[in-house]
């Protein structure tokens, strides 16, 4: 089991800059968007370097991927967010898996659209932050980004 059967599965997080919330067919036009205009790019972000996603698919070939990720948040067994800026643009996704055998509970990948580079590491700090206040997991494989925090 990936998470405790009494656990509550965080439906949102909000900043001022980005909301997460589930994927789903919904989102497929924006998703797609997104990412096919970014493959370059989300193949250069941490984490991403050896992976065969994202690669030429169609809107359909999309929207299947995009229920599959519905269904296995609906299942449990992995949970897949949009990245959505306040005004409902999608800028990108975080994924949140179980992580292979090894010694994590998750692995964790996140990527935003290359015109939107600079949300990368304030996505990967409050997701960081957010995995560690409100999951249930102890060690999680999320590559890590240059992250300067601000001090007021």
């Amino acid at each position: 089991m990936f998470v405790p059967a009494d656990f509550v599965v965080p439906l949102r997080l909000e900043t001022p800059q980005f909301r997460l919330e589930p994927l789903g067919p919904e989102h497929n036009d924006a998703d797609y968007g997104a990412w096919s205009s970014s493959m370059e790019h989300i193949h250069a972000t941490a984490g991403w370097e050896e992976s065969s996603w994202p690669r030429d698919m169609t809107l359909e070939e999309n929207r299947a991927d995009l229920q599959r990720h519905a269904d296995d948040f609906a299942n449990r067994s992995g949970f897949t967010y949009t990245v959505l800026e306040p005004g409902g643009d999608v800028v990108g996704c975080v994924y949140i898996y179980p992580a292979p055998a090894g010694t994590h509970d998750a692995r964790v990948l996140s990527w935003v659209r290359a015109s939107r580079t600079e949300l990368d590491a304030p996505l990967w700090q409050a997701v960081s932050d957010w995995l560690a206040a409100k999951w249930p997991f102890e060690n999680v494989d999320y590559a890590p980004r240059n992250v300067s925090r601000q001090t007021t």
